[in-house]
């Protein structure tokens, strides 16, 4: 009879009803949907104001080297002029220190000279990868 008393109260003792995990769940899906846009729109706009300081620095590295060479690199020669020598006599760089990185997005950044907008245009189409947008597909420019 001992036995018997001891193996009910073992078995009633341990875990948690199907009622409390449905509640525990339930929670869980109400703080992720709560949190989870403002922290997903967080990385939007983080990725964006990155976009916008590689530019600024691709803008500086651009002057650097129309300084040493008396022009901006050409459509063909593209950004890679940057870190390799094109063969253009007073080349002084590299002016980037690590390459020519790509968008937040994974993108190469699109850039002309001469530029419609000024001595050249360095852009990047956003998130959605297509000119145009609004918020995280905006496009962002040397120019603006």
């Amino acid at each position: 009879m001992e036995n018997k008393e001891i193996h009910i109260r073992v078995r009633g003792k341990g875990g948690f009803t199907l009622i409390e995990l449905l509640v525990v769940m339930v929670i869980l899906g109400l703080l992720a949907a709560l949190v989870g846009p403002t922290l997903f729109s967080k990385v939007g706009k983080g990725k964006t104001a990155a976009a916008k300081t590689q530019i600024e620095l691709f803008g500086q590295a651009l002057d650097s080297f129309r300084l040493d060479t008396g022009r901006y690199p050409t459509t063909s020669e593209g950004l890679n002029a940057l870190v390799v020598n094109p063969g253009i006599d007073g080349w002084d760089g590299p002016y980037l220190k690590k390459g020519v990185p790509n968008d937040p997005w994974r993108r190469p950044y699109q850039y002309t000279s001469p530029g419609t907008h000024g001595d050249y245009d360095l852009f990047t189409y956003g998130l959605d990868g297509a000119p145009g947008g609004d918020g995280e597909n905006k496009d962002i420019d040397s120019w603006e």
